[in-house]
């Protein structure tokens, strides 16, 4: 084990929000600009809704009545003239008065709709979100340095929408090129501490992303465990680096038959937060951290390849939640794993038909050596087994392509031994509008991991359903403790449809840090995470 410090030479850090907020209760500063850029440039943009009533007619939201009063009626005459706004779309205007540059109207739908269990989604906060996205992505094209954005009666939500809206990745930019990412306030709504912490969780899904998008020269596993020092000690979070000869002095068989291909050294990343009593069992949370997932010898194509620089999008989104855990100072202890490594060929890369020794004793065959990521899984979720003692394991993972070809981007793979804890994570998804899908864990998907002579375990194992066999894999190496595990390959990585506006076209999503953050805001609060959900 040794310890990383921190320097400036690595990828540009998003300035911490705690310390932000500290200095001003009302914005949240995350301005990336040319340093030649001043203040005397900030354009004010202004985010409203309307309602769609009977026959398409505007119903302003209460701050877009009151708005209008003040302008005497020229929005609700523009939204009129120019036509009705469905949920999801909206329009910019300008020279409406002298304090704002532009102003986004916003369609919100329908008024009063809540969850939809069809849909499992609450579409009222799903509205807002796409409303707000909409109105912070228009502003910003209009120029708008410093936007307001309206809580529409969920201001959780509209915090979240705006900011996810406005991030972009451009660390590898000139910086005379870079955009203004414009601040983010609140308008008319006293809620401050919903929207603050809607942001929290926006920012921490940001990181997310920008960890996952970062080409894979630049973020290999000692990057990333000093991007992790950087953001999380300063949060409290003790962070441990642990080297390629603690891994082997460890016996971590598998993970070391994956890392060993690459001339980068593997890392093992643990992280610990103590929120609750010392008592009180840990959650373990073990992510998936690929930094390039090349196939090994059984290459992937060409084609696409660059996309899996993202392979380690289980494992961001864990950082992400676990900074925002802290930030909302949840009181619950967690233990975290994550496994950093590439996967590339080599004449030291593991070979079809090489059989392994996981932590367990259990022996395993790799029949595919693109199957790495439940390797590497299965040597992490036993040390962290033994070592904590968890109440419940969580695991994360783009583990399988097959997911995505099921689900496509709507949901991530959820496999879970226990009723009560799926029903926690539905929960959470239908809250957060990143919505999760139970898959089966039968024994007919374990028998064709395990049905073989020569050894215990197969990482392909036999037959179709990929996600399905491995999620039977990494129930081998858990016993008697509840477990979920995500398989995010769908959603985790990039997205390929603009499917809502908060997330942008063609880079990393950061999902699913909400539903996560949310999950375990419900397991620490009880009594709150049961009143979130009407």
């Amino acid at each position: 084990m040794f310890a990383l410090r921190n320097h400036r030479g690595l990828v540009r850090r998003v300035s911490h929000l705690l310390e932000a907020i500290n200095k001003n209760n009302t914005t949240t500063k995350r301005r990336y600009c040319a340093p030649d850029c001043s203040l005397e440039c900030e354009k004010k943009g202004i985010i409203l809704g309307v309602y769609q009533g009977d026959q398409d007619q505007p119903i302003l939201s209460p701050a877009a009545a009151r708005y209008n009063d003040k302008v005497d009626g020229k929005i609700l005459e523009l939204v009129k003239s120019t036509g009705p706004l469905a949920e999801g779309m909206g329009r910019a205007f300008n020279n409406v008065d002298n304090e704002f540059w532009a102003v986004a109207v916003v369609g919100l739908g329908p008024e009063n709709r809540g969850y939809n269990e069809l849909e499992a989604i609450d579409e009222g906060m799903e509205a807002v979100r796409k409303a707000a996205a909409k109105g912070a992505v228009l502003l910003k094209f209009q120029g708008c340095t410093r936007v307001l954005v309206e809580g529409f009666g969920f201001p959780e939500q509209a915090a979240e929408g705006t900011a996810l809206a406005l991030w972009q990745y451009q660390e590898n930019k000139m910086k005379e090129n870079w955009k203004v990412i414009p601040t983010i306030e609140l308008h008319d709504d006293g809620d401050m501490e919903s929207f603050q912490r809607g942001l929290f969780k926006a920012e921490s899904q940001n990181l997310a992303r920008r960890l996952s998008d970062t080409p894979a020269n630049l973020m290999t596993p000692l990057h990333f465990a000093q991007e992790c020092v950087n953001e999380l000690c300063p949060c409290g979070i003790k962070v441990e680096v642990h080297d390629r000869d603690w891994i082997e002095h460890t016996k971590m068989n598998a993970f070391m038959a994956v890392a060993r291909g690459s001339c980068e050294p593997p890392i093992l990343l643990t992280m610990s937060y103590c929120g609750g009593p010392q008592d009180l069992k840990p959650i373990l949370i073990v992510g998936k951290g690929i930094t390039f997932d090349s196939g090994g010898i059984c290459i992937k194509k060409k084609f696409g390849m660059a996309r899996y620089r993202g392979d380690l999008t289980g494992a961001a989104s864990i950082v992400g939640a676990i900074r925002s855990v802290s930030a909302l100072s949840l009181p619950i202890n967690i233990n975290v794993v994550i496994p950093l490594c590439e996967n590339m060929p080599s004449g030291m890369a593991m070979k079809c038909g090489d059989v392994v020794m996981g932590m367990n004793g259990k022996s395993i065959m790799i029949t595919d050596t693109d199957n790495e990521g439940r390797l590497c899984l299965a040597d992490a979720i036993i040390y962290g087994m033994k070592t904590y003692k968890p109440r419940l394991v969580i695991d994360i993972a783009s583990l399988t392509p097959g997911i995505g070809s099921a689900l496509g981007g709507g949901p991530s793979g959820v496999y879970c031994n226990s009723q009560t804890m799926w029903s926690q994570v539905r929960k959470a998804g239908i809250i957060t509008g990143d919505r999760v899908w139970r898959m089966p864990l039968w024994k007919f998907y374990t028998k064709k991991v395990t049905d073989f002579p020569s050894h215990d375990v197969d990482n392909k194992g036999k037959g179709k359903g990929d996600s399905c066999l491995a999620a039977a894999f990494l129930q081998e190496f858990i016993h008697c403790v509840d477990w979920i595990h995500f398989d995010t390959t769908g959603v985790g990585m990039l997205a390929e449809d603009k499917v809502v506006p908060y997330y942008t076209k063609g880079r990393m999503t950061g999902r699913p840090t909400r539903t996560l953050t949310q999950l375990l805001y419900q397991l620490s609060c009880p009594a709150e995470g049961a009143r979130e959900l009407k």
